[in-house]
């Protein structure tokens, strides 16, 4: 039994990981089939319903598909780097969810691959250099077009960032912590959903959701890669597992857009009326888990269907309407917000002392 304990320690933490990465994978595949179900019945259309039940196969069929394609680099671009550019557009948007608490555990501690005391600002980092990915991508092409669309993602990200990065500071000065876990488990004073952060700061909740879609590159503020303008964007010149993985990163960052919405403004895995399974119908322990984690998801799953909802709702941005809106109206509006919650969260603090 020792030596049983002994090996389960060294590998309890590579098979969570596996776990994770090839949850992240499924995920994946599967809101590529929600978009494109969503989207026909927005149409007007069957969408996808030949490959497996309802169509659910055809990712995978579309994975399995692009993995014979041939594999082409521009012979002007730089092969080393058109290959390191979609390889870490992958292992950063899927690095991110090891930092995200799941549920709180029986014993109170966060269900995390990763519990450190500073998560979201590493998050914020992580998220923050998928930038070079989109850039190395459209240099290495050695493409115009391509360029471009790196040039327009290098800009708009930054644009967005700083106005995301306000947004969180906002929901750092309720919870006093830049731990993940504490800000989830700071929402829980009031025992309802009223101390969630979307009542608390509904500003930095519109301002933190509308910078995510951009940070995903997805429509309104799909300009890297508009069809229209730049054929394919940063992705032009790519083929083959190549373009797969970019398409993969893109859903995996919307999965984790929504993680860290539902998370910092959504109360997490907190359940409404918690207070009452526990202390009332006894319903704690690993029942409770079980049910946080289940919550959690069900709250995800409504903001990435709400990506997808916006995408084919909203027309595209022109350019100087994309910078406009980060640079006038939403930097300056985070700003203006953060001074007020610091403002409230100091008289509320004079008034309790």
């Amino acid at each position: 039994m020792d030596a049983a304990a002994a090996i389960w320690e060294v590998l309890d933490l590579p098979i969570v990981i596996f776990l994770m990465l090839n949850f992240f994978l499924i995920v994946a595949s599967t809101l590529v089939y929600a978009e494109r179900k969503v989207s026909a019945f927005i149409q007007e259309r069957s969408g996808p319903n030949r490959v497996g039940p309802g169509g659910f196969f055809q990712s995978f069929a579309d994975v399995f598909k692009l993995m014979f394609k041939e594999n082409i680099v521009p012979a002007q671009g730089n092969e080393f780097i058109h290959s390191l550019a979609p390889v870490l557009m992958v292992v950063i948007a899927m690095s991110t969810g090891a930092l995200i608490p799941w549920a709180r555990t029986p014993s109170g501690d966060p269900l995390a691959i990763a519990d450190i005391s500073v998560s979201l600002l590493v998050v914020l980092a992580m998220t923050s250099i998928s930038v070079y990915g989109v850039t190395l991508a459209g240099w290495s092409s050695n493409s115009k077009y391509s360029l471009l669309g790196g040039l327009r993602s290098s800009a708009q990200m930054i644009s967005y960032e700083l106005a995301m990065g306000a947004a969180a500071l906002s929901v750092v000065l309720y919870s006093g912590s830049l731990s993940l876990f504490d800000i989830v488990e700071s929402q829980n004073h009031l025992g309802s959903f009223f101390g969630w952060n979307i009542f608390r700061n509904p500003v930095g909740f519109i301002i933190f959701s509308v910078c995510a879609l951009a940070e995903t590159n997805r429509a309104p503020f799909d300009l890297p890669e508009a069809e229209q303008e730049l054929v394919g964007g940063y992705h032009t010149e790519y083929s083959g597992m190549k373009f797969g993985m970019f398409f993969l990163a893109e859903y995996v960052n919307l999965w984790m857009a929504s993680l860290l919405i539902a998370t910092l403004f959504m109360g997490g895995y907190l359940i409404p009326g918690e207070v009452f399974l526990i202390e009332w119908l006894g319903l704690g322990g690993a029942f409770l888990t079980v049910l946080q984690v289940a919550v959690f998801l069900a709250k995800v799953s409504f903001f990435a269907f709400c990506f997808i909802w916006i995408r084919w709702t909203l027309p595209r941005f022109k350019y100087n309407q994309l910078m406009n809106l980060g640079w006038k109206y939403m930097l300056p509006i985070s700003i203006a917000n953060i001074l007020v919650i610091a403002l409230l969260v100091a008289g509320y603090q004079l008034l309790v002392g």
